[in-house]
């Protein structure tokens, strides 16, 4: 029989199908007690890609759709085993990792962020990553300081 006929492994298939690692954060990996059951349950939901693509019959196409969950399976994985979980904080009387902060903008706005891990960090969903620059300009004051983002002045009003 013709191998014109039969479908083969190609060395150009299997390089088109290798994604490079997702860039992993130099920063330590904290997380809050939910987000690293978020990470868990990504990493879950990324094996479970993986191997219903694996189970796909044409190799080149296996190859094509085990790419992104193979990829993504080896980053959460390194997340998981990574993460430093952050106990809430005792008090409310200084930002810190896992505080929500609400402070007021020179131009009347009023934003309200949990600060969390990098992974977790969702800013239309109210929560800033702890490495951002607001965050990092936030941690470690009180109700009524002034911080400097810029030529603005943020004044913390409430911290929960």
């Amino acid at each position: 029989m013709s191998t014109a006929f039969m479908k083969e492994e190609s060395a150009e298939a299997a390089a088109e199908t290798v994604l490079p690692d997702r860039p992993i954060s130099p920063h330590p990996n904290l997380v809050t007690e939910a987000g690293l059951k978020a990470l868990e349950l990504q990493l879950q939901d990324a094996r479970k890609a993986y191997d219903t693509a694996n189970a796909i019959e044409d190799i080149n196409e296996r190859r094509r759709q085990t790419a992104i969950p193979l990829r993504d399976a080896r980053y959460f994985a390194e997340r998981v085993r990574t993460a430093e979980v952050v106990t809430a904080p005792g008090s409310s009387d200084v930002v810190a990792f896992g505080s929500t902060v609400t402070y007021s903008r020179e131009d009347g706005r009023v934003q309200k962020y949990r600060i969390v891990g990098e992974d977790e960090a969702d800013p239309r969903a109210g929560s800033i990553s702890y490495v951002s620059p607001v965050a990092r300009l936030l941690m470690g004051k009180k109700v009524g300081d002034i911080v400097s983002l810029g030529k603005e002045e943020l004044e913390i009003i409430a911290i929960e």
